[in-house]
């Protein structure tokens, strides 16, 4: 496997600098003093954070496993402890998590992990070389830090293409207080699979910068790298006729997405780890009224999720609570959670997540009586119905931000296209050997506005690193918003949370091209 890229070769050249050791330099061209991610201001504000006095403990062992996707269907990837998705961890708001990372990859590769949607002290954040540099094959890191906001959210490395490899678990937070009523719950977790099958990201990445005009045609004559030899064959695969090389998808057209859908052709969508042929399966009572933790983490595919035969009520995004919704279907970007009741009937019922635009999808089960599976291909009358996006949604009164004018304006402009995939934050990509380079700078205490503002003619998940920000003055509380093309979105934060934060698209390929920009307080 080709576990290189120019970001593990830039992070690995770090060696033994110390945690936000680059990152906290100024920049030749006059750039403020930053905080620093391991300075005073974020000691000082991870000291006001509740805690339970209860620490959590756990070894992460990232390293080489042969995934089972179901169907007979295996997979060579890299996991945390051998499974995908990673094993749930779960806490109680205020507990502490030591987690220890040991890096165990291959070929050398450092890695790291990131806790996608934790508002939580800046040099555990798990982004190198910002927030620490990158952990040596054969060397460990102990991420500490206090969870103090309940939710749903995950964990995935952010070096390189390696989200899109099978380094990501679910974490969930959980409230001591929880005001919803329900008898069971079930984390959903939803990912777009290649990952040794038709090659690796790193492979498709190195396809995907050359962009539209230097991309080459035709299939691979032999085993592709690191795949298992096994085909596609019918096992919930994707219609592969828009081929344009080997890796990249053409022709992928979604009207709730504005266009184009994506990037990348995947040949396995998975709930849970599984293919919609095997199926991972909920076994429940009829009447029994059941919480589901939504998680998308895959790379590059938004989806469309019903419950057949069911209605959902949306009741959280990103961990935040909204003012209850009742829909038919939910759109969810990559890197977004929803949480959705649903009060289950007597049957077999498909939990189906369509790949918007792909014509493919991914499916598990929910069963409270006998009957048979549905099929792989099934696509329930509710994938049809009322579609909801976090747009739409309002934040839960508790949730809502007080009333305040803003104290800075950054126009955060989303720029490139497929044609050189140069896709970038102000017309600028990310430079990694340089982190500080161009920061969008805020200070402590500040009511922040942020505009993302697409100029291009693809969708764009933006996430948003130790903060969550409010859509428009009443939508929901999010870390990670689609902002469609030609389309602006004015999300609002407070700055409470000092240190060196990333924002960028959560397409993997996007983002690792250069759609990056650095948050950083000013000292």
């Amino acid at each position: 496997m080709n576990s290189m890229n120019r970001r593990s070769v830039l992070l690995a050249g770090l060696g033994v600098a110390g945690a936000g050791a680059l990152a906290a330099c100024s920049s030749s061209a006059g750039t403020p003093a930053l905080v620093s991610p391991s300075g005073s201001a974020v000691a000082a504000a991870d000291e006001k954070r509740a805690r339970s006095g209860k620490t959590h403990e756990l070894t992460l062992t990232a390293a080489r496993a042969m995934a089972d996707l179901g169907a007979g269907i295996k997979a060579r990837t890299w996991a945390f402890d051998g499974r995908t998705p990673g094993r749930e961890v779960r806490v109680t708001a205020g507990d502490t998590l030591a987690a220890t990372l040991s890096n165990q990859l291959p070929n050398q590769a450092t890695t790291s992990i990131h806790w996608h949607g934790i508002a939580l002290r800046n040099d555990m954040d798990g982004v190198p070389p910002a927030t620490q540099a990158a952990v040596r094959a054969g060397r460990n890191f102990t991420y500490r830090f206090t969870a103090d906001a309940p939710g749903t959210y995950f964990f995935h490395p952010h070096v390189g293409v390696q989200l899109d490899r099978g380094l990501y678990a679910p974490l969930i937070v959980e409230d001591p207080r929880e005001p919803l009523s329900y008898d069971e719950e079930w984390v959903v977790v939803l990912d777009d699979w290649l990952d040794g099958v038709t090659g690796t990201p790193d492979d498709v990445f190195a396809e995907l910068r050359h962009g539209m005009g230097g991309m080459h045609m035709g299939n691979r004559s032999s085993s592709p790298s690191g795949s298992s030899g096994h085909g596609m064959g019918g096992m919930g695969g994707m219609d592969m006729s828009n081929t344009g090389g080997e890796f990249m998808l053409m022709g992928a057209q979604s009207r709730l997405l504005g266009g184009d859908a994506g990037d990348v052709k995947y040949p396995y969508h998975l709930v849970n780890g599984r293919v919609p042929a095997d199926p991972a399966v909920f076994r429940g009572k009829p009447g029994k009224r059941v919480r589901l933790r939504l998680i998308n983490a895959g790379g590059d595919t938004a989806y469309r999720v019903a419950l057949g035969g069911h209605r959902l009520t949306i009741t959280h995004t990103d961990g935040f609570p909204v003012g209850h919704q009742q829909v038919d279907a939910l759109l969810v970007g990559m890197g977004e959670r929803y949480d959705v009741l649903v009060t289950l009937s007597d049957g077999v019922f498909p939990l189906v997540a369509l790949a918007e635009g792909k014509n493919a999808t991914g499916m598990a089960v929910i069963r409270t009586g006998s009957g048979s599976t549905p099929s792989a291909t099934v696509r329930p009358k509710e994938l049809g119905g009322m579609i909801m996006a976090a747009s739409r949604l309002r934040a839960a009164d508790d949730a809502r931000l007080a009333s305040k004018k803003a104290d800075g304006v950054h126009r955060i402009e989303l720029t490139g296209s497929m044609t050189s995939y140069n896709w970038a934050i102000n017309g600028r990509r990310f430079d990694m050997s340089n982190p500080v380079a161009h920061p969008v700078t805020v200070e402590e205490g500040q009511r922040v506005r942020l505009d993302f503002v697409n100029t291009t003619t693809m969708w764009h998940p933006l996430h948003l690193h130790g903060h969550t920000y409010q859509l428009g003055t009443s939508g929901p509380r999010k870390d990670t918003t689609i902002v469609l093309p030609k389309q602006t979105v004015s999300v609002f934060f407070d700055a409470d949370n000092p240190g060196q934060w990333m924002l960028h698209c959560h397409n993997a390929y996007h983002g690792e091209a250069g759609m990056m920009a650095l948050v950083a307080y000013q000292a």
